[in-house]
């Protein structure tokens, strides 16, 4: 396990709505590099970047033509390193997004792939026998190469899935997982892997992490082989090295090698029920983190606590504020329920992820036209804004309507330098949070973790880290935990809590965190 995962706060940046250097209208690797100081001073000490990959862009990215190249709307190489040096100086740790299960339909393996004569790419992707198969369970693409064959695709059509095998062949064209030309595949990866670890990189967040193996058991042992594999690899090679998972099932995903697995929002799930619960026939607000106090936390706990409990020495389960997937969490909360659900994500086990924007309460744009496969995944996507006197809010000098995606057009867009200087602006809340965080080792990934105070429908509630316990209530009622509670409050959102005798009384909306006397 890297030591570093312990007190790491990461900061997500899709590359291509961060911050443009050269004015053409869609962000680039120099920009991340330019903003360095910026993620420093919010608190942060790992980033990860979205894919930077050489992609013909089907799928923002996702869509990998050469996993060796960085995009030439990015910039190069080179310009890449330099990102790992100058990161690395200020404290800083890289993750890149490595995309294991597909490629793009234009990668030179894929070309190779798809010729009627044998060679060593005939089985790094997944075809039927003949164009007539078309067995029900697997999703195909059809009449588009020279082979005689219809090739699996693992997402959009776009994105041909590498071959890893079958745990269980059910036909001839089915490879099983031990099969020489499955093990290239994964050899392959490695050696991507390798690639960019050697050039500074510190490790690899993992998309659709658990979809290689096809025909999987319920407990994907196929899969969970492969990552076997590479997490002995990386024992030995790159201990420093850190793999997380986009999985959302740390039982697994933990045990299977990754060190750290998102928490994601996956509806029923305790991620779910604490900030996107919504009822979808009367819009009511079903989330704990909302001020209409309609939450239950229980459905967070019964789900959360027995799978950190079950995993909690393999590995870390990773809060996020938001992704590039989902829209954002600002769409149903206001400043003030943002402020106590990202309090709650930075004192919680675990490593954290800051989605940009998101510290600055961006919005979810949802009429924006959708932009290389994003569809209604765009409003969440769209570019960074740092300063509202700049033009394009200071994220490029390219007129408005050549920048990736618009900009928020709203009179109280929210911007990075004016919520600088507000002392009680979210922005300056997130950052107070992440240095309690950084500075008290009780809080950080490995701390230990014991619920105080949580009951069906009811709040407050209270959590044990070490000598700090933390107490929250979200909804807009004072609220009263029947448990004795003293000491000093350190951080609050709020007033701070009044202390009974056997009981503490918090006012609507606070959070505090108290360090037990």
């Amino acid at each position: 396990m890297p030591d570093w995962l312990k007190d790491s706060v990461f900061y997500e940046i899709y590359p291509q709505s961060f911050y443009d250097t050269n004015g053409d209208g869609i962000g680039d690797i120099n920009g991340i590099t330019e903003k360095l100081d910026y993620i420093k001073w919010l608190g942060c000490n790992a980033i990860w970047i979205n894919p930077c990959f050489d992609s013909p862009f089907c799928d923002a990215g996702y869509d990998v033509r050469d996993y060796k190249k960085v995009a030439p709307r990015y910039g190069t190489n080179e310009d890449l390193y330099r990102l790992f040096a100058q990161a690395h100086k200020m404290g800083i740790k890289v993750l890149l997004d490595l995309v294991p299960g597909h490629t793009s339909e234009q990668h030179p393996w894929f070309k190779q792939s798809c010729r009627a004569e044998k060679n060593e790419y005939t089985n790094r992707y997944i075809w039927t026998k003949s164009v007539w198969d078309y067995p029900e369970k697997c999703r195909l693409i059809s009449g588009r190469a020279e082979r005689n064959g219809n090739y699996l695709v693992n997402f959009f059509s776009t994105q041909p899935a590498l071959n890893y095998g079958f745990l269980k062949p059910e036909a001839d064209w089915q490879l099983p997982c031990s099969h020489p030309d499955c093990i290239a595949t994964r050899k392959a990866m490695e050696d991507v892997m390798r690639f960019w670890l050697e050039k500074g990189c510190d490790g690899f967040r993992v998309d659709m992490a658990d979809s290689l193996v096809k025909n999987d058991d319920g407990k994907k042992y196929g899969t969970g082989a492969v990552w076997k594999e590479i997490r002995s690899l990386l024992d030995h090679e790159y201990p420093n090295a850190a793999i997380v998972s986009e999985w959302s099932n740390p039982e697994l995903s933990l045990k299977y090698g990754f060190h750290c697995d998102f928490y994601l929002n996956h509806e029923g799930n305790g991620y779910y029920s604490l900030f996107r619960n919504i009822d979808r026939h009367t819009s009511r607000q079903l989330s704990c983190f909302s001020s209409e106090g309609n939450g239950d936390i229980m459905k967070f706990t019964s789900d959360y606590i027995p799978s950190y409990e079950n995993t909690k020495k393999y590995g870390y389960i990773s809060f996020i504020t938001g992704n590039h997937d989902i829209p954002r969490m600002s769409q149903h909360f206001s400043e003030k329920e943002l402020k106590l659900a990202y309090s709650f994500i930075f004192t919680m086990p675990g490593v954290p992820f800051l989605y940009y924007g998101d510290e600055i309460g961006m919005k979810f744009l949802d009429k924006v036209p959708t932009r290389e496969g994003s569809y209604d995944r765009t409003g969440s996507r769209t570019p960074m804004q740092w300063d509202k006197a700049k033009k394009n809010f200071g994220f490029s000098s390219a007129p408005a309507e050549k920048l990736y995606l618009p900009m928020d057009s709203s009179a109280d867009a929210p911007y990075v330098k004016g919520q600088t200087v507000q002392k009680n602006s979210l922005l300056n809340t997130v950052r107070a949070v992440i240095r309690l965080r950084h500075e008290n080792p009780a809080l950080h990934a490995d701390g230990p973790f014991e619920t105080i105070y949580a009951e069906h429908n009811k709040f407050p509630f209270l959590f044990r880290r070490g000598d700090f316990i933390l107490a929250f209530n979200p909804s807009r009622f004072t609220a009263e935990a029947p448990v004795p509670v003293s000491g000093k409050v350190v951080l609050s959102e709020g007033p701070e809590p009044a202390f009974k005798k056997g009981s503490v009384l918090m006012a609507p909306q606070t959070f505090a965190a108290i360090r037990s006397e």
